[in-house]
């Protein structure tokens, strides 16, 4: 009926056609897909952890509960960049999406829906296993998991709404990868390096552009808001306002502050309990040598 019955990938080569070449339709290849892009982060997880023991003093130097979280920047950088071409490619360049951004579909955005929705499980696991593990709660952050993994279970569940929207909340990831880079260097005690101030000025350059993507977003909502009322199921929208509400106007303003703050005064708020130790290569917050 609508877009899902022409479901076609972006101009790339042979080998990307082929990858995209499937039956969306079929829960069979949802449900491998779903499981690729659980599994191929959790490979990036491992694959970080066994890398970085072999090369980093710092990562060597590490508490458990740090090396959890090194890691799980990793993998968030590796899928900040997969999720910033996917929103790109929706927000510029694809047709379809552009045309129609309340039902249009193609095969390389269900591609990404998939395997987003793997990684969104995969960090809900490594969130709350780690909580059991180490014997702690980090509200917020179980709420922003929540929100992220229900709401593109939605988008599989009710397979008929457009994917324009998933892929600009995607987009959002825009700074995953440089907040990776920054939190890294931080523990290494390069913070005084012009490579950190530079890669932290972009990445609060990236908050920025969150904030005005989340307007475009509530103005494409505006825009089709008929439309959003007679055929986006209730459950659905009751997942994604809410979701966007909080992004707007709390998550992206806190986190633009706390990154601008960061460059200014470079600390590791997650564990450092000195903060000058941190930043110039001291002690981290289980007092061992981080360069």
């Amino acid at each position: 009926m609508h877009s899902v019955d022409k479901m076609k990938a972006p101009p790339s080569a042979d080998v990307s056609e082929s990858i995209f070449d499937m039956n969306y339709l079929s829960w069979q290849v949802r449900g491998k897909l779903i499981a690729a892009g659980f599994l191929f982060y959790v490979g990036v997880f491992i694959f970080s952890h066994v890398l970085s023991l072999a090369l980093s003093l710092t990562y060597r130097s590490l508490a458990a509960k740090e090396r959890v979280f090194w890691n799980l920047a990793v993998s968030r950088g590796a899928f900040g960049i997969q999720s910033l071409v996917a929103g790109l490619w929706a927000l510029l360049k694809d047709p379809v999406l552009q045309a129609d951004r309340m039902f249009g579909q193609q095969s390389w955005s269900w591609f990404n829906v998939l395997t987003a929705f793997g990684f969104f499980m995969f960090e809900n696991a490594a969130l709350h296993g780690s909580n059991v593990v180490f014997r702690s709660f980090d509200a917020t952050l179980a709420v922003h998991h929540f929100f992220a993994v229900s709401g593109f279970g939605s988008v599989v569940v009710w397979d008929t709404v457009g994917h324009y929207l998933p892929m600009l909340v995607l987009l959002l990831e825009m700074s995953t990868p440089f907040t990776c880079v920054s939190w890294i260097l931080l523990k290494a005690g390069l913070s005084h390096m012009r490579l950190w101030k530079v890669n932290q000025w972009l990445m609060i350059h990236m908050f920025h552009c969150r904030m005005v993507l989340t307007y475009h977003m509530w103005w494409v909502c505006w825009q089709h808001l008929d439309t959003i009322q007679h055929h986006v199921p209730a459950p659905q929208a009751a997942l994604f306002f809410p979701g966007l509400l909080l992004l707007t106007f709390i998550i992206n303003p806190y986190w633009t502050r706390k990154k601008t703050l960061q460059l200014l005064n470079p600390v590791d708020w997650n564990f450092a309990t000195d903060t000058k130790g941190v930043a110039n290569g001291g002690t981290n917050a289980v007092g061992k040598k981080t360069t």
